[in-house]
């Protein structure tokens, strides 16, 4: 039960997963061998990490100037927006400051043009979902979360599939960072997730999740599809978790198959880092893991 966990073990599978994220599995196994890829000598973060970091400075800021989070939140995507090249602009945050986040990682077009230009989309992409485990810690009460993180993902990603996904995560989160187990967290965004208009596509994949046992790389792409749409990303993410004998096994699960392998992997590990915490993230990732001095930092500053 770890907010530390929860960002740790995302930015973990979001780095094991990042040198994979658009190849097939049949080129992860030639290259990396018939497990695909099990570990890696540095873990580079991602966009998904990223906006991780810049969710959470924006929560942060909402609570200590007693103002309306999406707000807040939304400046500092606009903050993310100038370290990827966007336009100059004020900073009440630190994180646009280091120099070491001002990297371009491959980030989503629909994130990059949505913030530049404010324009409605209808994508379901899983940019939206792949930042938001961070509301969790927003407020004790789930719908509250839910319609927070709904809304930070609607900041750029329209589809109902695109935001609700985020709302799913993000509950699921609180409720593995109140003690409750998995299963049972699932169930407490589900009851949320079917109040929401258009919920059908993301409460039909979550259930299907649910009644699944484990899969291979294969049957990830032919139940749950490639992730790189909300509803798919959260499904094999939880899928990952649910099905993984420890944290390490779960994050290769979630990293090993056709399709958006960072953001799948960065669901993973941020599912399973808030319910066990940093413990059972191995040490050798840690201590290879790109920023994780400025994670550790944001999340002693809540």
């Amino acid at each position: 039960m770890s907010l530390l966990g929860c960002v740790l073990g995302g930015a973990v599978g979001d780095g094991l997963g990042a040198p994979i994220e658009f190849s097939s599995i049949d080129t992860i196994r030639h290259l990396h061998g018939p497990s695909g890829v099990v570990d890696l000598p540095s873990l580079e973060i991602t966009d998904d990490t990223q906006m991780v970091l810049f969710t959470l400075e924006g929560l942060l800021l909402a609570r200590q100037h007693g103002v309306d989070p999406r707000l807040t939140v939304r400046a500092a995507y606009g903050r993310w927006l100038h370290t990827q090249g966007g336009p100059l602009v004020a900073s009440d945050g630190w994180l646009m400051a280091d120099q070491r986040l001002h990297s371009r990682r491959a980030p989503g077009h629909t994130c990059i043009t949505a913030l530049k230009h404010n324009e409605k989309n209808n994508s379901k992409g899983c940019g939206g979902v792949m930042r938001a485990a961070p509301v969790a810690v927003w407020s004790p009460d789930v719908r509250e979360v839910f319609s927070l993180a709904a809304d930070t993902a609607r900041m750029t990603h329209h589809h109902p599939s695109g935001y609700l996904s985020a709302g799913a995560l993000a509950v699921i989160v609180q409720a593995l960072l109140a003690g409750s187990d998995l299963v049972a967290a699932v169930a407490v965004a589900r009851a949320e997730l079917v109040r929401w208009e258009g919920h059908e596509e993301q409460t039909s994949l979550l259930d299907k999740v649910m009644g699944l046992g484990p899969l291979t790389p294969e049957e990830i792409e032919s139940e749950l599809g490639g992730g790189w749409v909300g509803e798919e990303a959260l499904a094999i993410g939880l899928h990952a978790a649910l099905v993984g004998a420890n944290f390490a096994d779960a994050v290769r699960i979630a990293v090993n198959h056709s399709g958006d392998s960072d953001s799948t992997g960065s669901i993973c590990g941020n599912i399973l880092g808030a319910r066990d915490g940093t413990d059972v993230i191995p040490d050798a990732w840690l201590t290879v893991l790109e920023l994780r001095d400025v994670m550790e930092r944001l999340v002693l500053s809540w």
